[in-house]
């Protein structure tokens, strides 16, 4: 093995570990706000790919200028699923971490039932864009482009959602109300209100994965499956609630499942990604950070 491929694979691993983090920073978020583990966060980013299919084919313009469109319809879709299912999960009067289980749950199977039935289960990939198919040359090192924009697209995620958790009049609010849903309606807060935006948010961030992955993914009712599962485990390694954590644990995901293509085939390259998820469960359980 040559010094050039093993750079290569964890730059590779880095970009992919970038997109990673984008993907669970949603899930995050939402469970540091309200205590609610999405169910249905692979479905989110399915839908997210559908729209940003669908928007591309019939209007004919590039993803990229179309994924502002399709993070708007994801942070409605957001705002909505709070509103009409887990508004009412939440007010539950026994068993309410159950009830909040089985309705995201239920809520998967619905979303993906109704894809596969409307939009059959056969495998879709966008027209030709400005990135698909390109690739970079960086000292000697080929980057394939749509990857190498996902991963700075990641990190600008990353920083403008810092910026409006730590800057914003908005961001306090979900903070205050993340740390306690009940006093704040004594400074004028509405609870129902922040836990919908909150909602909003962290689907408008799963959309934007979705529309970053759609140009170099296939996508069927079902792409959000293996994309959920390492959320999970990337929210769990960085800590529950935690922004940064779940930047720096979807970089060290990917460059875990990178590094097992080294010493194993591509077929078991998951299988990094489940050792450290063992051994971060049982020597921290917390996962690496604390709460946002």
């Amino acid at each position: 093995m040559t010094s050039d491929t093993l750079i290569q694979v964890l730059l590779s691993g880095l970009l992919m570990g970038l997109i990673y983090g984008l993907v669970a920073v949603g899930l995050s978020l939402i469970f540091g706000l309200m205590d609610v583990v999405n169910f249905a966060h692979g479905e989110f980013l399915m839908i997210a790919m559908y729209v940003m299919f669908g928007l591309v084919v019939f209007s004919g313009i590039d993803p990229l200028v179309m994924t502002p469109l399709a993070v708007g319809a994801l942070f409605v879709l957001g705002a909505l699923t709070y509103v009409g299912v887990i508004r009412h999960a939440m007010r539950a009067k026994a068993n309410v971490g159950m009830v909040q289980i089985f309705a995201t749950f239920g809520l998967a199977i619905t979303m993906r039932g109704v894809a596969q039935y409307f939009l059959t289960p056969n495998y879709r990939s966008l027209p030709e864009s400005l990135l698909g198919g390109k690739t970079v040359a960086l000292a000697g090192i080929v980057l394939p482009l749509p990857q190498l924009a996902g991963g700075l697209i990641s990190l600008a995620a990353f920083g403008a959602l810092f910026a409006l958790m730590t800057r914003t009049d908005l961001g306090r609010a979900l903070e205050a109300t993340r740390e306690d849903a009940g006093a704040v309606a004594l400074v004028g807060i509405d609870k129902d209100r922040e836990f919908m935006i909150g909602w909003g948010i962290g689907a408008a961030l799963i959309g934007l994965a979705g529309s970053v992955l759609a140009i170099f993914y296939y996508i069927y009712p079902d792409v959000g499956a293996p994309f959920a599962v390492i959320a999970y485990i990337t929210v769990v390694l960085g800590g529950f609630g935690s922004i940064f954590g779940a930047l720096l644990a979807g970089v060290v995901v990917g460059l875990a499942e990178a590094a097992m293509t080294l010493v194993a085939p591509p077929a078991m390259k998951s299988i990094g990604i489940y050792i450290l998820f063992l051994a971060v469960v049982i020597f921290r359980p917390r996962g690496l950070f604390g709460k946002f």
